[in-house]
């Protein structure tokens, strides 16, 4: 392999300016024994983007990324980076970095070591090293721990290290596999904006495997959420909370509130559902999923989206406060309300300030108000 040129200072990836896509994936099928982990995934990442691939335990997500990166290989589809083939490549061709979830640090090299090992290996002159390693180490802020062994670090930062050794070889794509999984909840919160500064000054594309959902709509620039081998949704964090295409999606992703209603009828692009003791109207585009049979329709709408009102005669759903959560900057209000398809079922509010608590004590009777604007509507899962 040739030598990789030198960098004054540290520099994002070498980016071919001739396509805004970094990294493609065609019809990809991974299969272990007889189970599809993969199936069919096409996916394109913008150059310089960083894209989450978000979604619980064993929907495919890392198997996807180890594609990528060709630590496994396709059954089928082809995956390109940069405009070139890497399906059959070996990891060290693909010209990636990554951050894996235990940080894989070589314990008997100091700080500096470790982060030129790529350098090493790739045939880079020492006097070149030297250089790019000091730019990495001060990029993540390591300055003066160059000489200690991993053992001698924190949590913190035994993750720059492993950062900066990927970052140093200057990859094409940086790829992220949980990486703030060891890490406490405070140190993770500084982290996730260290990279994402890191991330933006360099401009290097970026794939970053989370199940953690708040991770994924504070640092991305889209969100990919899959399940059971396949990417329900892609789009950006607002789009996809605000905008959810597939009732996994609008489940999976923050809290919300599913209520069973009745299709009532439609006009001029409106629709209108039965819940509790009155009619709900909401635009026609926000029935996912295409037609309805008639019948049943479930509307998800989250709890930040609800209101605690005086009861009217025009109260839809009404109910009563069970219980308060503090939860600091707001709280949670879990009420127990009238549904006309099935009767009882507890519902969350969440409202800011401590106000609700002491206007709606448990025992209240009230009403709840859904703008049109925050619920989405998806035909009944199947039993």
């Amino acid at each position: 392999m040739n030598p990789v040129e030198p960098s004054a200072p540290l520099r994002g990836s070498p980016l071919s300016q001739e396509s805004p896509i970094a990294v493609s994936l065609e019809g990809v099928v991974k299969k272990y024994r007889d189970q599809t982990v993969l199936q069919d995934i096409s996916l394109k990442i913008q150059r310089g983007e960083f894209l989450t691939l978000l979604g619980p335990s064993g929907c495919g997500k890392t198997t996807l990324l180890n594609l990528i990166a060709g630590f496994a290989q396709a059954d089928t589809g082809e995956i390109f980076i940069d405009g070139q083939l890497v399906t059959d490549l070996p990891p060290h061709e693909r010209h990636i970095g990554i951050v894996f979830q235990n940080y894989a640090l070589f314990p008997h090299m100091n700080v500096e070591r470790n982060i030129g090992y790529g350098l090493r290996m790739r045939g880079v002159p020492a006097s070149q090293i030297a250089q790019r390693v000091k730019d990495a180490m001060a990029l993540v802020k390591l300055d003066g721990l160059g000489q200690r062994k991993p053992r001698e670090l924190s949590g913190g930062q035994q993750q720059r290290v492993a950062l900066a050794r990927a970052l140093v070889i200057e990859p094409k794509v940086l790829l992220l596999d949980e990486p703030f999984s060891a890490l406490d909840k405070s140190l993770r919160g500084s982290m996730q904006v260290e990279i994402r500064e890191i991330q933006r000054k360099l401009g290097v594309t970026t794939v970053f495997v989370t199940h953690d959902q708040g991770e994924a709509l504070s640092m991305s620039d889209r969100i990919a959420v899959m399940s059971r081998g396949r990417i329900c949704q892609i789009s950006t964090p607002d789009a996809i909370y605000r905008h959810p295409e597939d009732p996994f999606v609008a489940s999976f992703l923050g809290d919300v509130n599913i209520l069973p209603a009745h299709f009532h009828g439609e006009d001029a692009g409106r629709i209108y559902l039965r819940l509790g003791a009155g009619l709900v109207s909401i635009e026609r585009e926000r029935l996912i999923g295409g037609g309805h049979d008639g019948g049943r329709l479930d509307i998800y709408v989250r709890p930040e989206h609800l209101r605690l009102e005086p009861l009217h005669a025009d109260s839809v759903l009404t109910g009563t406060v069970v219980h308060h959560v503090f939860q600091g900057d707001h709280v949670d209000t879990y009420v127990d309300v009238d549904i006309a398809v099935q009767g009882h079922q507890r519902v969350m509010v969440r409202s800011p300030g401590l106000g609700v608590m002491e206007q709606w004590p448990v025992g209240t009777v009230t009403a709840l108000g859904m703008p049109p604007s925050g619920m989405s509507v998806f035909p009944p899962k199947p039993a």
